[in-house]
């Protein structure tokens, strides 16, 4: 017969024996959460194609790697008509007791869960050139990194040429061309064409009127689009990791400003109006997948080089429209973890 003092004791080892493996399934828990969180978050950015089984291989992989225990389950994998994408997953793990085994409970089920939710990513852009003008001849180019690689390839460029009049503005030709490897394909082509004239009466619309001392310049610009229906130039940046812009300005000083270099990126306007175009702050980067509304309008310009900045968006030489298509995507956007 055991003693009456052992006996007393049993409970107390008990009520210990919980307390330790309480806190150390609280201690996993958290681990779990923690890695869960993790994986659930790192295959949002898989390939839209990803099958529901692989993402499943790829959450237990991740949630390994971030030191989960047991095993963790993809539940639902939900892409909504407006592009958001919505992922949940649960992780369980039978926790083996210590002190908890005098009572005959070998183990203890640790479950977790989590949500997230991501917002749609730019898959397409379109830019239209609205005017261009200068005594500088240049080149804006889009370029994309896909996922997966390293350098840089051109998407589109955009060429304007001076046509050598005289006007104090100086207005010229812009042809707009999309690139893919090694074809290039016009989508769009203003050509401004300059005159002088002795008043300002009787103008066509949409002219440009400038005086210099006694002379009196008229310039009108037309547009035609390949296809005459088109809306510019289209690109699709749906398999983009990376996006920048760069205009090349041989005359300019500096003669290359990029939207991804702080030291040129200043000379970037962009805005939700033609006069509402705030000036990129000196120092700043731009992140063209952000910097491109979807489903609207925005607009954008650039200074060439020819006067300092800061200064007026009315300073700019080169103006255009952009509009993005946004959708599920692999880019990491806006995830927002809902559990």
């Amino acid at each position: 017969m055991m003693p009456i003092m052992v006996l007393a004791t049993i409970p107390l080892l008990l009520a210990v024996g919980f307390s330790v493996d309480y806190t150390s399934a609280v201690t996993t828990r958290s681990d779990m959460q923690n890695a869960l969180d993790a994986a659930i978050i790192s295959i949002t950015t898989l390939p839209t194609t990803t099958s529901k089984a692989d993402r499943q291989v790829a959450l237990q992989q991740a949630y390994l790697a971030n030191a989960g225990q047991g095993t963790a389950s993809l539940t639902s994998v939900d892409i909504g008509a407006d592009g958001t994408a919505s992922f949940s997953a649960t992780a369980s793990y039978p926790m083996p007791t210590n002190f908890m085994q005098i009572a005959k409970i070998s183990s203890v089920q640790v479950g977790v869960g989590s949500s997230v939710r991501k917002t749609p990513a730019l898959v397409q852009t379109t830019f239209k050139v609205t005017k261009v003008s200068g005594y500088w001849n240049k080149t804006m180019t889009l370029y994309g990194t896909r996922f997966g690689e390293t350098g840089a390839k051109p998407l589109m460029t955009v060429t304007y040429a001076y046509n050598g009049y005289g006007d104090p503005k100086g207005y010229g030709t812009t042809t707009v061309k999309t690139i893919n490897g090694s074809t290039e394909t016009t989508v769009q082509q203003q050509v401004c064409t300059t005159s002088t004239v002795k008043n300002f009466n009787d103008l066509p619309a949409g002219a440009i009127t400038q005086s210099s001392g006694s002379k009196k310049y008229v310039t009108t610009c037309a547009d035609t689009f390949y296809p005459a229906n088109g809306a510019g130039a289209t690109i699709d940046v749906s398999a983009m990791d990376q996006l920048y812009l760069e205009m090349d300005v041989p005359s300019g000083n500096p003669k290359v400003l990029k939207s991804n270099d702080p030291a040129t990126s200043n000379r970037l306007y962009m805005g939700v109006s033609p006069t509402d175009m705030p000036e990129v702050a000196t120092g700043q980067t731009v992140n063209i997948f952000t910097a491109v509304p979807c489903g609207q309008p925005g607009y954008q310009a650039w200074e060439d080089g020819g006067n300092p900045v800061p200064a007026a968006v009315s300073n700019a030489d080169f103006f255009y429209t952009v509009q993005g298509k946004c959708d599920y995507n692999q880019r990491p956007s806006a995830t927002v973890l809902t559990q």
